[in-house]
């Protein structure tokens, strides 16, 4: 499934996930060998209780596997320490949460900014007011996330994890907030960014249509991939475009 000419973005090989519970050690992932080509989308789909966030903090470097290697845009997440996988995610890595991780205290421009900030930039709520100008929330630079809809809160977090221009962008259950039409809007905002800005794309979903959208489908079972697939996904909505 590698794509030579563009390169791996996400190379996992022989990936194990145990984490210790009250009723004590849980095997989560099993033996994972996946590998990601630089610009492709990739839905990610299995049961509840299969893996897939674990795999999804896997990859983000938010968990260390217990045994394996973890490679994303030619860093080995193994060898990092708290510190360099919070900077490494700064610089490259967006995510997109079902619950929208926002900083109820901050503004939607503040939100925004805070990766840019913590990195240094300048520029950061310039950066920001574009961003959120693309996902057409120029009005509410100064509105708190409880004065947004759920729709709305969506996309700053979408603005969020776009505006360092990622190389790699991860979205778990984005739309599982949010009413089907509402979903719709900021599925088709997500692919369109994504597009701009040349991310790969690992989107974890239960919706089948929704993953139909994606290059490629990898399903997992019981923390196993039990089936890997190229797709020819649906044309993205050409009014979408920013």
């Amino acid at each position: 499934m590698t794509d030579t000419r563009l390169g791996s973005m996400v190379r996992l090989t022989g990936v194990t996930l145990s984490l210790r519970s009250e009723a004590g050690l849980v095997n989560i992932l099993h033996g994972i060998d996946l590998s990601i080509p630089a610009r492709q989308s990739v839905g990610l789909i299995g049961p509840s209780g299969s893996g897939k966030s674990s795999l999804m903090a896997v990859i983000a470097g938010l968990e260390r596997p217990s045994s394996g290697t973890v490679e994303v845009a030619a860093a080995r997440l193994n060898d990092l320490s708290e510190d360099a996988l919070a900077r490494f995610r700064r610089h490259h890595v967006g995510i997109v949460f079902q619950s929208f991780h926002l900083v109820p205290t901050m503004t939607a421009h503040e939100n925004v900014a805070i990766p840019l900030e913590l990195a240094g930039r300048r520029d950061a709520f310039a950066a920001a007011a574009r961003e959120l100008e693309r996902v057409g929330l120029a009005p509410r630079l100064r509105h708190y996330p409880a004065q947004l809809s759920g729709g709305e809160q969506q996309r700053v977090a979408l603005a969020r994890a776009l505006v360092i221009q990622p190389k790699l962008l991860l979205a778990d259950e984005p739309t599982g907030n949010l009413d089907g039409e509402t979903g719709r809007a900021v599925i088709d905002l997500m692919f369109a960014l994504r597009a701009r800005v040349g991310a790969t794309l690992v989107l974890i979903t239960h919706d089948a249509d929704l993953a139909g959208r994606c290059d490629r489908i990898v399903r997992l079972n019981d923390g196993r991939i039990v089936a890997d697939s190229m797709h020819d996904p649906d044309p993205e909505p050409a009014g979408e475009r920013p």
